[in-house]
């Protein structure tokens, strides 16, 4: 029997051509709300969707869905009711590792030199022809050697973004499941151990130059940085968020920097994406990037090799090589 993918906007080669190679692929003219994907998902004519995080897949779409799998081209599956999915025998699949992790350290600590030299001011600051020559005072940022980076949990990415830190001279210190401490046994901190400590969220907050957030997305997460934590940080403080958007009160974040609670903040992923927050992109203490943590050629193309390995797995009727819920079959 040929398999019949839903691909609701192309992914990078290798992956077209390798579902192209197990079956039918579709590729809608147009990117689907959520209407069309509900009628797309009900009307039996796909096995498989390889989907993107802007693809919603709730409790009301899947459970009237005539699908046998989700391949996620993405790491993250917040946009997967996971429960949901499971209960109705569907499987999904992600696309984890991959050279994701060392990218968006880069990000994460591309972020905090902006922010923190103020690049993006100073680049136009030259664009817009003020540049009349070297002045003692002229945009002064913020030191990064020898001030303390505070980690929001202690994954891959945050044990890389670790790393970089730690060779630009950084203390860094980490809470390994916030907002609970949770605990990092000393096997798990590997090379890194003796040269970060673990602390408590709040300690972590109020002590911090620079708070980086590498959570998932959860119910216990979801405005992790909210309007307690953001005036426990220093007003000297710069917030960077490259986990997910909803992690970061948005409204909350606007009013911290317009009153000067923090000092700055650097995001790439938003709250309610692809809309930004009304009063961010006013902000001059702001960089803010598109959601562009993986975007390597290397990255995405093996993201895309992956995310399509997984679907001709599950067209197959076969566990796919990275399952998130292996007990939905």
């Amino acid at each position: 029997m040929t398999v019949n993918f839903l691909v609701t906007r192309a992914i990078p080669e290798p992956g077209m051509s390798l579902l192209r190679t197990a079956g039918t692929v579709t590729v809608p003219e147009d990117l689907l709300d959520s209407s069309a994907l509900n009628d797309a998902c009900r009307s039996g004519d796909y096995q498989i969707v390889v989907a993107h995080l802007s693809d919603r897949f709730d409790e009301d779409i899947l459970q009237h869905a005539r699908i046998g799998g989700i391949s996620n081209y993405a790491v993250g599956v917040n946009n997967i009711d996971i429960d949901s999915a499971t209960r109705r025998s569907i499987m999904v699949a992600n696309t984890p590792g991959v050279l994701l992790t060392e990218a968006t350290a880069d990000v994460a600590m591309l972020l905090l030199l902006a922010v923190a030299r103020r690049c993006v001011e100073a680049d136009q600051f030259l664009r817009d022809g003020r540049f009349t020559g070297w002045q003692p005072e002229l945009l002064l940022g913020h030191g990064v050697g020898g001030k303390r980076l505070g980690l929001a949990g202690f994954g891959r990415i945050a044990r890389a973004t670790a790393r970089r830190a730690l060779a630009f001279g950084m203390e860094v210190v980490f809470c390994p499941r916030p907002p609970n401490a949770g605990d990092a046994r000393r096997t798990d901190l590997g090379e890194l151990g003796g040269l970060v400590t673990q602390i408590d969220w709040y300690e972590l907050l109020e002590t911090s130059d620079y708070v980086s957030l590498h959570v998932p997305l959860t119910t216990s997460t979801t405005h992790l940085v909210d309007v307690e934590a953001l005036t426990r940080m220093k007003s000297t403080a710069i917030l960077i968020n490259t986990s997910r958007g909803p992690v970061v009160d948005e409204g909350a974040l606007v009013e911290a920097l317009r009153q000067g609670w923090i000092a700055g903040a650097g995001l790439d992923v938003f709250e309610h994406e692809p809309a930004v927050t009304p009063g961010l992109v006013d902000l001059p203490n702001t960089v803010l990037l598109p959601h562009v943590g993986s975007a390597t050629v290397p990255v995405r193309n093996e993201m895309a090799r992956l995310c399509a390995l997984n679907a001709i797995a599950m067209g197959s009727n076969e566990t796919p090589p990275h399952p998130v819920n292996p007990e939905a079959w």
